[in-house]
């Protein structure tokens, strides 16, 4: 928890609830974290679509990688959340609030990547005592009070313990100014940290969205195999045309439908065969003569009346 809550490097902030959920199961050394989408869900107060984002753009990152995938073979098959191992190499010596340079590199590294296109403001000047561009990099660790101010005095207080010469008029105050609201044309003043930005949404590249969906649709599926030929298969069935909500929603249904029929795992077909057969789009019948009842038991004997009456029929 540490580790993601301080120690990683600086990320958009929108991941972090989800970084944490994965550090809350790992071991010691970051290894064998497998919470449920719904878990982290349910941690972060997301979606679980959004999670399956989240968890994109934390590996895209470099903060996540597969782990050992066998430490959820005990959980039931088409309910193994995938198994992560987090980068606990990747690390801010003094956290995320530090001020050493790797700390700062990797903020205005992030600010960075959070413009969307905009122009250089005309109000900027060129900037010294380490700051870069637009961003203030310190935020507001290295405020401190007026030097002036002695701890627990106010400047004034401490003005009227300093001796005054007698001939020495005090200075006259300035009138306060229009405590109005400022013109519409002054510009509100920008955030004091960097981490007071709002925060903007993740945009991912096509390829990554696929990912993800592919990733939500993966984990619902029953039968786990050839997950490389599943993945090919599934952006054959997008390129066709067909949404992933669609293919997720069908899958549902299928899955109901195997409960149903209780069919075994072995006999459910392949994730490849399942999305190239476009079965997603089959219709689903629970056979009308399936007795899902007590079995009917039949007498152990019948008396000589018996079979004669039951020969009469």
């Amino acid at each position: 928890m540490d580790w993601a809550l301080e120690y990683a490097p600086p990320m958009p902030s929108q991941l972090v609830a989800t970084l944490s959920g994965l550090a809350r199961h790992a071991d010691k050394k970051g290894r064998g974290t497998y919470p449920s989408v719904a878990r982290l869900a349910a941690y972060a107060c997301k979606s679980e679509r959004s999670v399956q984002r989240d968890l994109v753009e934390l590996r895209k990152l470099g903060l996540i990688r597969y782990g050992d995938q066998s430490k959820a073979n005990h959980l039931p098959e088409g309910k193994r959340p995938e198994v992560y191992d987090l980068a606990l190499e990747l690390a801010v010596p003094d956290g995320r609030a530090g001020r050493d340079e790797v700390t700062r590199a990797s903020r205005v590294t992030l600010a960075s990547s959070r413009r969307r296109g905009g122009k250089r403001k005309p109000s900027s000047d060129p900037v010294e005592s380490g700051l870069t561009g637009d961003v203030d990099v310190r935020g507001d660790v290295d405020v401190t009070g007026d030097a002036d101010v002695a701890e627990g005095v106010t400047s004034t207080s401490q003005e009227g313990r300093r001796p005054r010469h007698p001939n020495q008029l005090p200075e006259p105050k300035e009138e306060p100014k229009d405590s109005g609201p400022p013109p519409a044309s002054d510009s509100a003043p920008g955030p004091q940290s960097l981490f007071d930005e709002p925060d903007a949404p993740i945009q991912l590249t096509a390829k990554q969205q696929q990912d993800a969906d592919f990733d939500a649709w993966y984990a619902l599926y029953p039968r786990k195999e050839n997950r490389g030929k599943a993945r090919l298969a599934f952006a054959a069935a997008i390129k066709r045309g067909v949404k992933p909500d669609h293919l997720i929603t069908a899958l549902h249904k299928h899955r109901d439908h195997w409960v149903a029929c209780k069919t075994e795992t072995k006999f459910i077909p392949h994730p490849t065969t399942w999305l190239n057969g476009e079965r997603y789009d089959d219709e689903l019948t629970t056979p009308a003569n399936r007795w899902n009842g007590p079995a009917p038991t039949a007498p152990i004997s019948m008396t000589d009346e018996e079979k004669k009456r039951a020969l009469r029929f």
